[in-house]
């Protein structure tokens, strides 16, 4: 199973609505930061007590989902859809490759079953195939 993390850059303002519409989706989970950047929108001028000042950095929400690869594009589809305001500066998705995810609860028992990160620890630990799935990561120090 392929999986893939799906990052969004939006503007805070529609965080609910790309929430709900992912929730809608079937997405179980995601995490939300308070970023800042700028691109085309290349920041604004506020007044504060009289006086004008710049401000290069422009608040922005990310929002990061892991799903698996037969729902990327809808996923995509529905964060774009609800993040559009038709202005510059609306924000940006993009979708990396993801090889490995595990619960921090039961890491031992998720990561045994992760066929890639079975041979990552084999490879690091320098283990021949003749000795058992759990001693290279026993001798990486990821389980007892």
């Amino acid at each position: 199973m392929e999986m893939k993390l799906i990052t969004a850059i939006v503007k805070p303002f529609t965080l609910d609505d790309v929430k709900t519409s992912l929730e809608e989706a079937g997405v179980l989970g995601m995490t939300v930061s308070e970023v800042q950047g700028y691109g085309r929108q290349k920041g604004h001028t506020e007044v504060y007590r009289g006086a004008e000042y710049s401000v290069e950095f422009v608040p922005k929400v990310r929002i990061e989902v892991v799903v698996d690869d037969s729902v990327v594009d809808k996923v995509v589809d529905r964060v774009v859809r609800a993040a559009r305001t038709g202005k510059i500066g609306d924000g940006k998705v993009w979708v990396t490759r993801w090889r490995l995810l595990c619960g921090c609860a039961r890491a031992s028992a998720d990561l045994m079953r992760c066929e890639s990160y079975r041979e990552y620890a084999r490879a690091e630990a320098k283990v021949p195939d003749s000795v058992g799935a759990e001693e290279p990561l026993r001798l990486l120090g990821q389980i007892a």
